[in-house]
This record gives C-alpha cells, sequence and structure tokens, in this order.
C-alpha cells in the first residue's frame, strides 16, 4: 500500500467514525503496513486482521476497538496507545514497546488466522488476493520481551498468552485473566494484579518486588527453584564449575551433570561453558544469558525453556528436546577454539550440532545459526524469522523456504 493510498483509508476512516457521506471503515486486514508512521492516528474500531505492522509508530494511536487479531506487531511503538477493548487474538508483539498504554479490557487469548485463496474485496485493478476465512483457537498472543511498564491491563484477557521477558514494571493487571500464561523471565516490579488469575501459569525466575501477590489467584501456578534448593551436590558442581571456567582449568573442576535434574530451575547468566548436561533434565527453566558454550546437551530435555539470549555456541545439542523453547536472539554459531597454553586463537571452530534436536514450535527468531549443523532435525511451526542461516546444514523438508529466510536482512545477536 503506497502512502497515498494508507492516507485516503484513513481519510475515509475519520468521515466514517462521525457518520459523514463518502465515509468507510478502515479495512486494513492482512496489509503490508510494516514501518508505517501511524502515531496519533484515529483508528478506533478499525479492521486490521491479520496486518503486518512491524516496526510501525503507532505511539498515541487511538485502537480503542480495533480488530488487531492476529496481527504482526513486533518490534512496533505503542507507546501511550489506546487499544482499550481491542482483538489481539493470537497476535504477535515481540519486543514491542507498549510503554503507558491502556489495553484495558483486551482480548489476548490464543488465535489462528486461516486463509483461504481467492478474490478479497473488489477494487479496480486488483489481483486476486487471499481472503480471510474464520478465526479459530491455536496460536497464543505473544509478547516476549515486549515493554508493558505502567500499561493499562485492568480486566484484560491474556489466557495462555506469551509474556517471556517482558517488562510488567508497575502495569495495571487488576482483574486480569492470565491463566496458563507463561511469564517466564517477566519483570512483575511493582505491578498491581488485585483480583488477577494466574492459574496454572508459569511464574519462573519472574521478578516480583513490590509486587503483592496476596489478592491474586496464584492456584497451580509453576514457581522457580532457585539454586539454593538445589542439593549440595548440584549447587557445589556449579559453582566449582563456575570457578574452573573463570580460573582456565586452574580452579575447580568441570561439572558432570549428565542426568541431573533442573526441572524449572532459574540459572540465568550461569556460566556452564564446556559442561557436561547430557540427558538432563532443563524442562521449563529459565536460562536466558545463560553461557553454554561447546557444553554437551546432547539428548537433554529443554521443553519449554527460555534461552531467550543465551549462548550455545559450539554446543552439542544432538537429539535434544527443545520443544516450545525460546532460543529468541541466541548465539548458535560455531564456537572459536582456543589454544589452550597461551588462550590464542587457532583459526579454527568448532560447529554447533543440532543433528536430529526436536525443535517443534520453537522460537529461533533473530537467532545465529551460522554452520549449525540442522540434519534431521524438526523444525515443524519452528519460527526462523530473522535466523542467520548462513552455511547451515538443514533438513530437506525445510532447506528452500531456509534459503528465503537467508536472504533477509539479519539482527545481530546482541
Amino acid at each position: 500500500m503506497t502512502p497515498e493510498q494508507l492516507a485516503d483509508v484513513l481519510d475515509r476512516h475519520h468521515l466514517w467514525l462521525r457518520g459523514l457521506a463518502g465515509g468507510q471503515r478502515a479495512n486494513l486486514a492482512l496489509g503490508d503496513l510494516e514501518g508505517a508512521d501511524l502515531a496519533r492516528s484515529d483508528l478506533r474500531r478499525a479492521q486490521l486482521t491479520g496486518a503486518r505492522l512491524r516496526g510501525c509508530r503507532l505511539a498515541g494511536a487511538d485502537l480503542s476497538g480495533a480488530d488487531l487479531f492476529g496481527a504482526d506487531l513486533a518490534r512496533a511503538d505503542v507507546r501511550g496507545a489506546d487499544l482499550g477493548g481491542s482483538v489481539l487474538r493470537g497476535a504477535r508483539m515481540r519486543s514491542a514497546d507498549f510503554t503507558g498504554a491502556n489495553l484495558e479490557g483486551a482480548d489476548l487469548r490464543e488465535g489462528k488466522l486461516r486463509i483461504a485463496e481467492g478474490k478479497g474485496a473488489e477494487a479496480k485493478g486488483a489481483e486476486a488476493a487471499p481472503r480471510l476465512a474464520a478465526p479459530s483457537r491455536g496460536k497464543a498472543a505473544d509478547l516476549t520481551g515486549a515493554v508493558l511498564h505502567r500499561a493499562n491491563l485492568t480486566g484484560a484477557n491474556l489466557a495462555n498468552a506469551v509474556l517471556q521477558n517482558a517488562d510488567l514494571s508497575d502495569a495495571l493487571l487488576i482483574g486480569a485473566n492470565l491463566t496458563g500464561a507463561r511469564l517466564n523471565g517477566a519483570n512483575l516490579a511493582g505491578a498491581r494484579v488485585a483480583g488477577a488469575v494466574f492459574h496454572d501459569a508459569d511464574l519462573i525466575g519472574v521478578c516480583i518486588a513490590d509486587c503483592d501477590l496476596e489478592a491474586a489467584d496464584l492456584t497451580d501456578v509453576r514457581l522457580t527453584k532457585a539454586l539454593d534448593t538445589l542439593g549440595l551436590e548440584l549447587q557445589r558442581k556449579i559453582f566449582d564449575h563456575e570457578r574452573w571456567v573463570e580460573s582456565g582449568g586452574r580452579r575447580g573442576a568441570r561439572a558432570d551433570l549428565d542426568g541431573a535434574d533442573l526441572l524449572r530451575v532459574d540459572l540465568r547468566g550461569v556460566d556452564l561453558s564446556a559442561a557436561s548436561l547430557r540427558g538432563a533434565c532443563l524442562r521449563q527453566s529459565a536460562l536466558s544469558r545463560v553461557r553454554l558454550v561447546m557444553a554437551d546437551l546432547s539428548g537433554a530435555d529443554l521443553e519449554e525453556a527460555n534461552l531467550i539470549g543465551a549462548n550455545l555456541a559450539g554446543a552439542n545439542l544432538s537429539y535434544a528436546r527443545l520443544i516450545g523453547a525460546d532460543l529468541t536472539r541466541c548465539q548458535l554459531g560455531p564456537a572459536e577454539i582456543l589454544d589452550p597454553a597461551s588462550g590464542k586463537p587457532t583459526g579454527r571452530s568448532w560447529a554447533t550440532s543440532l543433528l536430529g534436536a526436536d525443535l517443534r514450535a520453537a522460537q529461533l527468531c533473530d537467532t545465529r545459526l551460522v554452520a549449525a549443523n540442522l540434519a534431521e532435525a524438526n523444525l515443524e511451526e519452528a519460527d526462523l524469522d530473522g535466523a542467520d542461516l548462513t552455511n547451515a546444514k538443514l533438513p530437506r523438508s525445510h532447506a528452500a523456504a531456509a534459503r528465503a529466510l537467508v536472504a533477509r536482512p539479519f539482527a545481530p545477536v546482541s
């Protein structure tokens, strides 16, 4: 859509809102508006189902009552916008900034668009376009890494929403429905949650400083196991391993954690480089920013683990279980091999192995997979948006799609 066409749609929408002649409700369903400047626009009750709004400027916009079912708002600037009563089911809002936004009564439940072939709205010179069939349940609203500082989410329906590493500090969540929501690594400091329902929610690694959870429903919530709650032997192994890494092998000892039960453990920021974790259980663990360079995780269970920003360069993840794991911005490229005596680079590297790994529904957005071995890996429904797959060895069924992804601009790992 050209800027002129968009301006015409907005003008007609303003007339429609005022009940004037020539007005027409804005229908931007499935429209590609990536990067558009819609700051302070009046888009009340607009039809934006499935629209691509990545990186859009929507600060101060009025989107109250708008239909954003399945829309892509990743990295959008939505500061101070009004989304009260809007439909955001199944929407993608990764790393979007909703600081001070109003999402009171917004619907952020699961949802999945079904696209049917055929002709959409008739327009002069229009080509055959896809059309929307009835939306259905299926895909959770994704607010991973989103900034919701001071956002008003009073009465919002966030059932099963993904809020991993989201900033909800000082947010209003009064009466919100967070049943089954994934808040692994989120910041709830100062949030007001009276009457909020967290039934069966994932609160692993959540910061709850100055957040009074007493009046919230915490039935069957999944909580973190902190390091100091593990057995003394496990604690000692991890402590000795970090000393071993820091000293270049002169003190401490390399950790042997094969088969260890680390279910839902908070290991954020821990350095387990070169550790042996074969067959270990790390399901639903908080592992963001962890260092696992050249670690052996072959056969490990990392289902639904939060590995955002982790460094797994040169790691062995052969036949690991990574279903639903979040590997956004992970370093899964080759590890540089250093000379053991001098510590200087040898000019050689060790590729990461994901041979036969189960990556169904895993998040690999903006992940560095240079030269990684993904042969026999199961990538069904995995999200590889922005992943760097240069020279990666891919399963045949995904090779063509992956080549297309390689051509996209890559956001480097920070």
